[in-house]
């Protein structure tokens, strides 16, 4: 399984809306790997991940349609990961169209606000639980509850195919009792996770720093979530994190931890 991530970047993106951090204008100025659109990936060319406003221009970039798509999975209903006016222009008569070609899997809120906005519109929405499993072609994929945006049942996914297995999970918190109980002996090939935070920590629960994301690295070893030279990728980072990449690079590498950047690919 390869998982391209689209978008490495929080709510704001880098260089953000309005700037005014450190971050941000080093980025405006420097570009690169610096420049975060909206979080977002792409599993093996077909399986979408969220739906963020920068959608477009990412896969203008990386010359990609949603046309290959089979599937879109959404996380939870926070606007940089849910932005459901975009689904129409997959439909006639934005384009030739009479159906988008790929089944969406989402929440209880993200279904009703499809459904409450496009009545009639002509889409495949399939509710998801976490920890009910579910199949898109030959892949396994498990929602697991994230603790983020808790009035809702918030997602991170592991994939599962031919016994390989790669968790996506941006926007998780310091997950809660059940779902750590849940990953118990998981033996993951492939980790994805959220360093919005970075070099700040804030009194907010449902975003991790630097620190928090090698403090949960480590229980997952302990309680065996981890394989044995699992491929781990930060993401969804914030400029107010005050972390360059080059210098979230100095401090995970040396922790067998890389970095996520638009565009980058992580294969299991």
């Amino acid at each position: 399984m390869t998982l391209r991530i689209l978008g490495s970047g929080a709510a704001e993106g880098i260089p953000a809306f309005a700037g005014g951090t450190r971050v941000s204008d080093y980025a405006l100025q420097h570009g690169g790997k610096d420049v975060r659109t909206r979080s977002g990936a792409l599993m093996d060319g077909h399986i979408k991940i969220d739906l963020p406003p920068d959608t477009v221009p990412q896969l203008q970039r990386d010359r990609l349609t949603a046309a290959s798509w089979s599937a879109l999975l959404f996380t939870h209903s926070d606007d940089d990961h849910f932005c459901p006016s975009e689904l129409q222009y997959g439909l006639w008569p934005f384009c030739d169209r009479e159906n988008l070609g790929f089944t969406i899997f989402a929440n209880q809120a993200i279904c009703d606000t499809i459904t409450g906005r496009y009545p009639q519109w002509p889409m495949d929405i399939v509710l998801t639980r976490s920890f009910e499993s579910f199949s898109i072609c030959d892949y396994r994929v498990t929602p697991i509850r994230a603790n983020h945006k808790i009035e809702e049942d918030s997602h991170n996914f592991i994939f599962e195919q031919n016994g390989r297995r790669l968790l996506y999970a941006t926007d998780t918190g310091y997950w809660m009792e059940e779902t750590w109980d849940f990953l118990k002996g998981a033996d993951l090939h492939g980790l994805v996770l959220e360093c919005t935070e970075g070099f700040v920590p804030t009194p907010y629960t449902g975003h991790i720093d630097a620190n928090q994301f090698l403090e949960m690295i480590g229980r997952m070893r302990e309680i065996g979530a981890l394989a044995d030279g699992a491929v781990i990728t930060t993401t969804h980072h914030s400029h107010n994190g005050n972390a360059t990449h080059a210098e979230l690079e100095a401090f995970f590498v040396p922790h067998g931890i890389e970095v996520g950047f638009d565009g980058k690919e992580i294969s299991v």
